[in-house]
């Protein structure tokens, strides 16, 4: 069986503003996603006061029919939102220090993502669109799988003394002391 895949450009939207503590000059913070945008690099979108919004990319959401679990996740929460993944620049001396790298629909990959830690990670409110085009795609692809309880193996594990000290000794008492040593040079 083939998966199948759905792909829209969404634009991220970062805001930059004035840090509230003296140990973070700026605090960034991903607000808005633009469904359909075209490419972008960091493009101012608005500026009041030090506060600037910017197009910062355009990443694609990709949607396969293997992850609508996830999706079902997402939609089914009280605000659906995609993920959004930044990471530090590479390089310290590039004019902006995060570089958006993936946005994600699936509750399960963004939920790992944010366990992480690694990066700037936001949850970004979906606009209606979004919730429609990938509710449509789950009620196109989803396949209900059926909970399959596992079963233990009838193995028996308890015949084996593996682990049960050095084979060497040949006391049965004390298995655990160190070979060469005997109970007179002060072991026992």
């Amino acid at each position: 069986m083939a998966l199948a895949r759905a792909s829209l450009p969404v634009g991220i939207v970062v805001r930059k503003s004035p840090g509230v503590t003296r140990w973070a000059a700026w605090a960034w913070k991903v607000t808005a996603l633009l469904p359909g945008a075209g490419p972008a690099r960091w493009r101012v979108i608005r500026r009041e006061g030090e506060t600037v919004e910017y197009h910062a990319a355009t990443l694609p959401l990709d949607l396969w029919s293997s992850d609508t679990e996830g999706y079902r996740a997402t939609l089914s929460a009280r605000e659906p939102g995609l993920v959004v993944v930044l990471r530090s620049a590479e390089d310290p001396a590039a004019p902006m220090p995060w570089t958006p790298v993936l946005v994600t629909a699936s509750a399960y990959e963004g939920q790992d993502y944010m366990d992480s830690g690694d990066g700037l990670i936001e949850c970004v409110p979906m606009p209606a669109g979004l919730i429609a085009w990938i509710g449509d795609f789950v009620a196109a692809h989803h396949v209900e799988t059926p909970f399959v309880k596992r079963r233990r193996d009838r193995a028996r594990v308890d015949t084996a003394e593996e682990g049960r000290g050095d084979p060497r000794i040949r006391q049965e008492a004390d298995v655990y002391r160190a070979p060469g040593l005997s109970t007179r040079e002060g072991t026992g």
